[in-house]
């Protein structure tokens, strides 16, 4: 039988979450352009059990380690294409790790959200974290991993606008962007593949800016930047900006649940249809276009700080 705490924990509800007992200053290294936090939040029992306790004492289990790992591999594509083009020269990411963020039981205002709080709650209390651990610094990308499969409110994650794009300092912002992935909800309902491109998904989010998704794409929607190609009569293969938004619009179109953001399928990059598709599949690999998209908002992101 599955315990009350098992199963907050597993929706993201604040009741899961026991007060924070310690304080931590995590900023980043001085001179580092492209930065990149990701935390473990914490994840349910009969997930470990699933995982064998592997990374239990340090919070980080083996969907958050290929999460990482993926996010470092898509800034190494980034950087690659924008060094053969002789652009962003000298520029390096930095892909680290925070720890453990736990929210304390008055997180949540309303009650209506205690077992199943909605995107905007936990971006918002996990900035009410950062600025407790002094961990803002103006440039960097704070991604909060999530373990929880069933909050339907929260879906697969996202970020929201004022603090959806790394180096906005507009509205009173930082310039620091918060982000969160649903690591529960892919490994539950999808596959490690679908986590991987999530994560690099909900990240690269806040390296896109809608202008120039809008210069590169034809679209605002960032989404449009990814692609959807046949490998064969009833295969897709899917990368990371089209995860979740690749397929129709219903459960089971591709990624178990849709995304309920922007995306129209002739705007995507390219996109072959997904009649007749049967079997879909998903690559780390970033499109051409949403390659050309980060490096241009990066671009931007360092003529404005020298």
């Amino acid at each position: 039988m599955v315990s009350r705490r098992e199963l907050l924990t597993s929706v993201g509800g604040a009741a899961a979450f026991s007060t924070l007992t310690h304080r931590f200053d995590e900023q980043a290294v001085d001179g580092t352009p492209i930065h990149v936090r990701v935390y473990p939040g914490p994840v349910a029992l009969r997930a470990w059990v699933r995982y064998g306790f592997d990374g239990i004492r340090d919070d980080w289990p083996p969907p958050f380690r290929d999460a990482r790992s993926a996010i470092e591999d898509a800034f190494d594509q980034i950087l690659a294409y924008a060094h053969e083009r002789s652009r962003l020269e000298g520029l390096e990411a930095r892909i680290d790790r925070g720890t453990l963020v736990r929210f304390p039981f008055s997180a949540t205002p309303r009650s209506s959200e205690a077992l199943f709080p909605s995107l905007e709650t936990v971006l918002e209390v996990f900035d009410d974290r950062l600025r407790e651990r002094n961990a803002l610094t103006g440039s960097t990308c704070h991604l909060l991993l999530c373990w929880a499969p069933f909050n339907y409110r929260l879906g697969y994650g996202g970020t929201l606008s004022p603090n959806a794009l790394v180096g906005n300092d507009t509205e009173g912002t930082t310039g620091d962007a918060g982000t969160v992935a649903n690591l529960g909800a892919t490994e539950f309902w999808d596959s490690r593949a679908v986590t991987r491109n999530m994560a690099i998904h909900e990240t690269l989010h806040t390296f896109i800016s809608s202008s120039v998704a809008e210069t590169v794409g034809g679209s605002g929607c960032d989404h449009s930047l990814g692609t959807a190609v046949r490998t064969d009569d009833d295969t897709m293969r899917v990368s990371p900006m089209a995860t979740a938004y690749a397929g129709p619009d219903e459960i089971g179109g591709g990624t178990r649940w849709h995304g309920r953001g922007c995306g129209n399928h002739d705007d995507f990059h390219h996109h072959d249809g997904y009649e007749g598709v049967d079997n879909w599949s998903y690559t780390t690999s970033l499109s051409e276009a949403t390659l050309e998209a980060v490096t241009r908002t990066l671009e931007q992101l360092v003529d404005r700080t020298h």
